[in-house]
């Protein structure tokens, strides 16, 4: 018997999980699963070809990762795996066996939409394939690349949604260092407290301090609106500050960024979704792996004499 793919596991994973509505532990997960699957010795012995990680616990992995995406799982804590109310209703309404048809949506379900919450912000949408289904090589793999960046920027955001909110503040000055702001880290200064006016960290863009950029960071679920903005362009207008970056691990309501465009010379407003992308590209709380693919050297054969 073969290794199940992701997709077969999503049934069974949803299965134990509702088994355990406190939260159970990734590793009890991959034990029971592999149990569930009857998988042999040598099946879970197998490795990824990068050796990092078990193919049967990678796939098992996906499963989740499609449940999170589809609002019927979450990860409250770091390596815990529990059913959201909409998966305990999914799983209630589906006593029996789940059809290929709804595996094969929740396999196949858009990245997750969590960060656009407000009806007037744009919505993710679903692949236009998914690997294998006949696109070249390079597409599967500009696809594959995709769906990996979607799934590292999802528990990116659950992680940061774990942490504190001084540990937000710092990553997100991190964040803006590794982006070109500062000549050095000490330049970005944290600020946020009890008495902090609305401002969570001060970035000096030159060496005396002459010009500044002010920082505020919410680590939120709810969407930030119109009054929040406000709020902070009148800190910067305390200080008379020229420049302001709110982030935020949620999002921003229409009137939000009208009244931000208003002011679109003083405010730049970054929301989960593009935080969560900017720290993939200039790897703030993540790693690179290298991807090696072998392309013929036409220069080389050339030049043989």
């Amino acid at each position: 018997m073969a290794i199940p793919t992701y997709d077969k596991f999503i049934e069974p994973l949803l299965r134990f999980l509702a088994s355990k509505p406190q939260g159970v532990s990734t590793s009890e997960v991959y034990a029971a699963l592999a149990d569930a699957v009857d998988l042999t010795d040598d099946e879970r012995g197998q490795l990824l070809p990068s050796r990092r990680q078990p193919v049967y616990q990678n796939r098992i992995g996906w499963a989740h990762d499609r449940l999170k995406r589809a609002g019927l799982s979450q990860s409250r804590e770091r390596g815990t795996w529990q059913l959201t109310d909409a998966g305990r209703t999914f799983l209630s309404s589906h006593p029996n066996a789940i059809n290929d048809e709804d595996i094969e949506k929740i396999a196949k379900v858009s990245p997750d939409s969590r960060l656009t919450t407000d009806p007037d912000s744009p919505k993710p949408t679903a692949p236009q394939q998914t690997p294998g289904d006949g696109g070249s090589p390079d597409e599967r793999i500009d696809q594959a690349i995709g769906e990996l960046n979607d799934s590292v920027a999802s528990e990116l955001l659950d992680m940061i949604g774990q942490s504190s909110p001084t540990f937000f503040e710092h990553l997100v000055l991190d964040l803006l260092h590794a982006l070109g702001y500062g000549t050095s880290r000490l330049d970005l200064q944290r600020v946020g407290g009890s008495s902090d006016g609305g401002i969570d960290g001060v970035i000096s863009l030159d060496r005396l301090g002459l010009e500044k950029v002010y920082v505020q960071a919410k680590r939120w679920q709810n969407n930030v609106g119109r009054p929040e903005i406000q709020g902070f362009f009148g800190a910067l207008a305390g200080r008379r500050a020229k420049k302001g970056v709110f982030i935020t691990t949620s999002a921003f309501t229409r009137e939000a960024r009208d009244y931000a465009n208003q002011v679109s010379d003083s405010i730049v407003l970054v929301d989960g979704a593009r935080l969560a992308r900017l720290m993939i590209e200039h790897g703030v709380g993540v790693t690179h792996r290298p991807l090696k693919i072998a392309q013929v050297d036409s220069d080389y054969f050339e030049n043989v004499p």
